[in-house]
C-alpha cells in the first residue's frame, strides 16, 4: 500500500477537469509523491560509483622534478580522465591549508587555480561535475603570514641537438613559461564554495555568506547545481567543543541548500543534519535525512514544494521484527533449534508500537542513496566516531528503501 508523503490541495482545476498523469517522475512535485516502505533490503548497487582514489604519476613526477618546495597531497581526476586537480601545499603553509592547480592527464600544468591569498579547506570533499565541465571546492582567506609569493619555476631547457637551428639566432635555451597564481579572486573569512572550469581558470565563489561554513556539497547529475550543507561558525565551534569533551570526532551538522553555478542559492530547511544530501537521478529533487525522517525538496521551479516522510513508526515495527529474527538466529546457533521456527514463535504482531528503548537496531538514518527516480535507499545504523579510532563503533547497519510514485488523482 502506498502512503501519501504530503497532502495538499490540487489547485484550481474543476471537479470535471480530466486528470493529467505525469509521464516522468521529474514532473511530479515533491508534495505530490507517494511512497511504499520496504525494510531490510540488500544494499543498493551504485552504477556510477567513483573510482578508487589514485595518485597521478605524471603529476607527481612534475612535483618531484620542478616543485621542490611544494608537496603533492592528492590528485583528483575528472570523470572523463582528461584533467587532474593537484591538491598540494608549500612547506611554509599552515596545516590544513592547501592549494589547487589544474593539470592535463599527461602531467602538463595548465593553470594555477587558487590565488596565494586563498586556502583550500576540506580537500577530501573536492568534487568534479559529472560532465567534467567544472570542479567545486571549499576555500577561505589564507591565514596571515602564510601566503608567500609564487616562486619562480626552474627553466626547462630545449634540447639543442633536436631543435631546428637558425644560424642567426641565439642558441641559448629560453625558459619555458609556467602559469603564475591568479589574483583578484574574492576571499572570505569563513569557508565558501568555489568552482573552476576544466581549463583551470574562471575560479569564482558561488557562495558569499561571510560567517557560514560550507563543508559538504554534491553536484546534481546534470552538472548545473550543487546541494550543500552549511552551518554558522559559532555552531561549528560548539559542536567541536561538545565532541572534544566526550573524546569523539566532531561530525558537523548543517542546513541543506541548493546552490546554482551563477551563485543563486536557496536554503531548503532550517533543521540541522549531518547526513549528506542526495540528488534524484533526474536532477529534479533533493533528499535530506533528519534522524528518523526523510524530507524531499524540489530543486527548481517558480513554486518549489517540499514534503516530509516520517519513518519513525515504520522503523519501530521493522526493528522489532529484525531484533526478533536476530535473537532467533542466536538461539538457534546455541540450541540447534531451527531458526525459522524460533522466528515464527517470537514474531508476533503487537497491537501497540514497541518501546524504542528495547530495540537495539532502532537507529537514525546515516546515509542516503537515490539509485533510480522512483527508488530512494536509506541506511540506519549506530555510529560513534571516537578520537581514538580503536574505540569507534559502527553497528546494526541496515538498508531500507522507499518506492516512490505519483499520488493517485481523482
Amino acid at each position: 500500500m502506498a502512503f501519501s508523503v504530503f497532502s495538499a490541495a490540487c489547485g484550481n482545476a474543476g471537479p470535471d477537469a480530466p486528470a493529467r498523469q505525469p509521464t516522468a517522475m521529474s514532473q511530479v512535485p515533491a508534495v505530490g509523491l507517494s511512497f511504499r516502505y520496504e525494510a531490510d533490503v540488500p544494499p543498493p548497487e551504485i552504477p556510477n560509483a567513483p573510482p578508487k582514489e589514485e595518485r597521478s604519476a605524471p603529476v607527481q613526477a612534475d612535483f618531484d622534478q620542478n616543485r621542490g618546495q611544494e608537496l603533492l597531497d592528492r590528485t583528483v581526476f575528472s570523470p572523463d580522465r582528461k584533467r587532474v586537480l593537484a591538491v598540494y601545499h608549500r612547506v611554509s603553509d599552515l596545516p590544513a591549508e592547501y592549494r589547487l592547480d589544474m593539470y592535463t592527464a599527461e602531467g602538463g600544468l595548465l593553470k594555477k587555480v587558487t590565488s596565494d591569498l586563498m586556502a583550500v579547506h576540506f580537500p577530501d570533499t573536492i568534487r568534479w561535475a559529472p560532465d567534467s565541465s567544472a570542479a567545486a571546492f571549499v576555500a577561505m582567506v589564507r591565514a596571515a603570514g602564510s601566503a608567500e609569493p609564487t616562486p619562480t619555476p626552474p627553466p626547462v631547457l630545449t634540447d639543442v641537438n633536436t631543435a631546428p637551428q637558425d644560424p642567426n639566432a641565439n642558441t641559448a635555451a629560453a625558459p619555458v613559461s609556467r602559469p603564475t597564481a591568479p589574483v583578484g579572486i574574492l576571499t572570505f573569512r569563513t569557508e565558501q564554495l568555489y568552482i573552476t572550469n576544466a581549463a583551470g581558470d574562471g575560479t569564482k565563489p558561488v557562495t558569499q555568506n561571510e560567517g557560514l561554513i560550507y563543508f559538504y556539497y554534491v553536484w546534481s547529475p546534470d552538472s548545473t547545481m550543487l546541494a550543500a550543507l552549511a552551518t554558522t561558525a559559532r555552531e561549528w565551534q560548539f559542536l567541536d567543543q561538545q565532541a572534544n569533551s566526550r573524546g569523539e570526532m566532531m561530525v558537523p551538522q548543517g542546513r541543506p541548500r541548493v546552490v546554482e553555478k551563477n551563485g543563486r542559492e536557496r536554503r531548503l530547511d532550517d533543521a540541522l543534519t549531518g547526513v549528506q544530501p542526495v540528488w534524484s537521478p533526474d536532477s529534479s529533487k533533493v533528499a535530506v535525512a533528519f534522524d528518523k525522517q526523510i524530507r524531499i525538496y524540489d530543486a527548481a521551479g517558480t513554486s518549489p514544494t517540499q514534503a516530509a516522510v516520517p519513518l519513525r513508526n515504520y522503523l519501530l515495527i521493522s526493528s522489532q521484527a529484525y531484533d526478533r529474527e536476530q535473537q532467533a538466529k542466536l538461539e538457534a546457533a546455541n540450541t540447534g533449534v531451527d531458526a525459522n521456527q524460533n522466528a515464527a514463535n517470537t514474531n508476533q504482531v503487537s497491537a501497540t508500537l514497541p518501546d524504542e528503548a528495547s530495540l537495539v537496531s532502532f537507529n537514525p538514518i546515516v546515509a542516503l542513496n537515490w539509485t533510480a527516480d522512483d527508488l530512494l535507499y536509506f541506511q540506519t545504523a549506530f555510529v560513534k566516531r571516537m578520537r581514538n579510532e580503536s574505540d569507534s563503533v559502527t553497528s546494526f547497519q541496515r538498508w531500507h528503501r522507499l518506492a516512490l510514485s505519483a499520488q493517485a488523482t481523482k
